[in-house]
């Protein structure tokens, strides 16, 4: 390999602030950006870490932990006694660039992910669990349909929000994203047309593709849903799933009302299709909204397939969902699931268990937090960035933006650079679509969504990866 730039040459490249935190990821950001930008051609031989590190007037360290972030991200490729060149990784290789495995302790904050912190309600259902825990030992420890008290607790709740409903309507799943794929696993095969709307829960998006589904998306106006649109789609797809999110839509905050529901639900029956409707977020209204029944309520011959979670309502690692079909329906996700986990966590769902005894009270301590966080986030992008547009939802846990630019990506890797992740529109759309959009969740606290916008704005100001303008890039040979 004859192509090599030396230290200096790699460091006048870039525009690092020295007071980015954590710097090894800001200067990785930085070489990935030039590599992808084209800046750094493809196999060209990166200065040695001790070089580099002189340059830059950083530790060696810094430099080291900043190519094996590179290394593992497949953007640089080395071996013993011959230095480390650039590359490009596989497509559709699985990396760190994946946001959802990455590390929740990287440093960053976690603006791509819509999840609040626990309830202040968790400490005494955990105490509660604990006491109770040791009466299931003398039995096998796990029920595939989920332990009746909880299932008891679940139905009540429907039942309480208009929507009769037995226990053994119910069937316990390990979250909400299990449910999803139990339902869809079950009922979509390959080739099969499945309705989802645009934008929708990413997860929903690789789990239809990855049964192998045809993805017919719909797209969601500005205003919410428009039947026609919806029942248009089922008709001219003959799709034989379509997967829905009517309370305080995910990411787009929209709330459906009954007119459309019912609308919906009779769009389906007709076309014969199944509703698998998503009800994380039904809880989490934030300001006074019309009554809304369970989309379910609709219903008339079991097509519409209600699942739920505990993870937005009161957190997300308690790992607890929930399936509401009919009971013949129950009885074969069960066997179908039996061959995943058979079970969900005892623990877990006797801590959810008690939860639902204070449900209202929870309820009302998030429309206190998320309320706030909203009303912060919303006056933060006000001052920083006037030129976003987007509604103030009345519920849920984000704001989904439209952007200035055409692109989200390079804000994303941005702000990176600058100590936050990002979820850009393309997360949520097929295909690549949605691009000019960015999710914003407000289920952290308001002093770290002030904190986060502030460093938005920087990366924004800095430019979008920390690189200076083009200059003719001469290699040493």
């Amino acid at each position: 390999m004859d192509r090599y730039l030396s230290g200096p040459q790699l460091a006048r490249l870039m525009a690092i602030d020295p007071d980015t935190r954590p710097y090894y990821r800001a200067l990785a950001e930085a070489v990935r950006s030039l590599i992808l930008d084209g800046r750094l051609p493809v196999r060209m031989r990166v200065p040695a870490e001790r070089h580099l590190a002189e340059a830059l007037g950083v530790s060696r360290t810094t430099v080291t932990a900043a190519y094996d972030r590179l290394r593992e991200r497949g953007y640089l490729e080395s071996r013993q006694g011959a230095g480390s060149w650039t590359t490009l990784p596989e497509p559709g290789a699985l990396g760190t660039d994946n946001p959802w495995i990455a590390s929740s302790d990287d440093g960053l904050l976690p603006l791509h992910c819509a999840a609040p912190l626990a309830t202040s309600m968790l400490p005494a259902a955990i105490a509660f669990a604990t006491e109770r825990y040791p009466r299931y030992a003398l039995s096998m420890g796990y029920d595939p349909v989920g332990i009746a008290p909880l299932r008891q607790a679940i139905a009540g709740r429907y039942t309480r929000r208009g929507l009769a409903t037995r226990p053994e309507q119910i069937l316990v799943t390990t979250g909400a994203q299990q449910a999803i794929h139990l339902v869809t696993s079950m009922l979509l095969s390959a080739g099969d047309p499945m309705l989802l709307e645009s934008p929708t829960y990413p997860h929903t998006i690789d789990i239809a593709r990855l049964r192998g589904g045809r993805i017919v998306p719909v797209g969601i106006p500005d205003d919410g849903w428009h039947l026609d649109l919806l029942t248009c789609a089922m008709r001219q797809s003959a799709a034989r799933l379509a997967y829905v999110i009517p309370d305080f839509q995910n990411p787009t905050g929209h709330l459906m009302d009954d007119a459309t529901r019912a609308g919906l639900v009779g769009a389906a029956r007709q076309r014969d299709t199944t509703l698998i409707v998503d009800e994380t977020w039904s809880e989490l209204a934030i300001d006074e909204v019309p009554g809304t029944a369970p989309l379910a309520a609709f219903d008339i011959d079991g097509r519409v397939i209600s699942i739920g979670s505990a993870s937005k309502l009161w957190w997300g690692g308690l790992r607890i969902g929930w399936i509401r079909t009919t009971a013949a329906m129950v009885r074969r996700l069960a066997m179908l699931r039996a061959a995943v986990d058979i079970a969900s966590p005892l623990f877990e769902q006797l801590v959810v268990t008690r939860l639902f005894e204070d449900i209202e009270e929870t309820r009302a301590e998030r429309r206190r937090t998320l309320g706030a966080s909203r009303d912060t986030l919303v006056a933060a992008l006000a001052e920083h960035m006037p030129d976003w547009s987007f509604t103030v939802p009345r519920g849920g846990g984000s704001l989904w933006v439209r952007l200035p630019s055409p692109s989200a990506v390079p804000l994303a890797d941005a702000a990176a650079c600058h100590g936050v992740r990002l979820a850009p529109g393309t997360w949520f759309g097929v295909e690549g679509a949605l691009e000019g959009r960015l999710r914003l969740p407000f289920t952290q606290p308001p002093q770290i969504l002030t904190e986060a916008v502030g460093r938005i704005a920087e990366a924004r100001i800095r430019g979008a990866y920390g690189i200076r303008p083009a200059e003719p890039l001469t290699p040493a040979l």
